[in-house]
């Protein structure tokens, strides 16, 4: 039987054999989000940029501007535990949503760092979530 490949697989691999560093838009703004599977409850791996926000990660479910939200935000509903890999670092997070005036603001800085979110959230129809993945506490 053949392993199923994620249509990301590519860009988790060259992520992982250059140890985060990737060049062009996404330059200092990738990680591997690792989530497990509402449905199946098999972990699921993506790329996906982010924010730094103090001690926290912000992502953005933008989906690249289609109507739905992307899988791995219905996988952090289900379940907010998941894993990170952050440059050559790997550790636990739990997932929040943010509302409000501070989404708004994180929603405001992720512009400025890259505008053409923007059109994401026109071409979407629906208001992008923004989830502030916070370090898991070490035992």
């Amino acid at each position: 039987m053949s392993e199923r490949l994620q249509p990301n697989q590519l860009v988790i691999d060259a992520l992982r054999s250059a140890g985060g560093a990737v060049g062009g838009d996404f330059e200092g703004a990738r990680l591997l989000l690792t989530t497990v599977g509402a449905r199946s409850r098999q972990p699921r791996t993506m790329p996906v940029t982010y924010l730094p926000e103090g001690e926290r990660l912000v992502v953005f479910a933008a989906n690249g501007g289609r109507p739905s939200h992307p899988g791995w935000y219905h996988n952090l509903l289900a379940d907010p535990v998941a894993r990170v890999e952050v440059g050559s670092e790997t550790y636990e997070v739990t997932a929040t949503e943010v509302e409000g005036v501070e989404r708004e603001r994180l929603w405001a800085r992720q512009l400025e760092h890259t505008p053409y979110f923007a059109g994401f959230q026109e071409r979407a129809g629906r208001r992008i979530p923004v989830v502030a993945l916070t370090r898991a506490a070490r035992l």
